[in-house]
């Protein structure tokens, strides 16, 4: 059986353009979730679905694995069960029965260049972020502070507890036992017995 494998990393993007015009599909598994992420609905479903003689049909490296080691346990695992994995984009073929090297290397380089792409990227984004924090700081400041502490001290300066101020304020009690000043007790020493 030829079992497709579609993943997409958000709910947003469209599968459409994988694995088109591929009539001889029997069964598809699809995802919407980062790659980053083994644990994702379709691509368990897959595994435990595939038999002995099945051949999982991929549009892509990325589109299986994020990085090297996940992408090459995948298809170990698969290999492992008698089920051979084809990615179309690549023209790569990867089963147990014929276990070509050159293939095999293949593997290995595509699946590290993908990885230096996403890195060279992420490095890339956040100097871009980094640019405009340093352009723009006013717009980078992070989130106004939504806790105000005065009032909390204010509160239980007039006598109120902190169950009475967390309902006036509208917090959660952890949050007025987190911001509330630190009552000093002054501890001392016990008394020795007269001798």
């Amino acid at each position: 059986m030829r079992v497709a494998y579609r993943r997409v990393s958000t709910t947003d993007q469209n599968l459409d353009r994988q694995l088109v015009d591929m009539p001889d599909i029997e069964k598809v598994f699809e995802d919407k979730l980062t790659g980053a992420s083994r644990d994702r609905a379709g691509l368990t479903d897959m595994m435990s679905f595939c038999r002995e003689g099945d051949c999982v049909v991929v549009h892509s490296l990325d589109r299986l694995g994020r990085d090297i080691r996940d992408l090459l346990n995948i298809v170990e695992e698969l290999n492992a069960k008698g089920v051979t994995v084809e990615f179309v984009s690549e023209r790569l073929k990867f089963s147990n029965d014929e276990d070509d090297p050159l293939a095999r290397l293949q593997l290995h380089m595509l699946a590290a260049f993908a990885q230096w792409e996403r890195n060279i990227a992420k490095t890339r984004q956040a100097e871009g972020i980094a640019r405009a924090k340093a352009l723009h700081p006013e717009k980078y400041r992070g989130r106004p502070a939504t806790i105000d502490a005065d009032a909390i001290a204010a509160l239980e300066a007039e006598g109120m507890g902190p169950t009475a101020i967390a309902k006036k304020l509208r917090i959660g009690r952890a949050t007025v036992y987190r911001y509330r000043k630190p009552v000093r007790v002054d501890v001392q020493a016990p008394r020795q017995a007269p001798e």
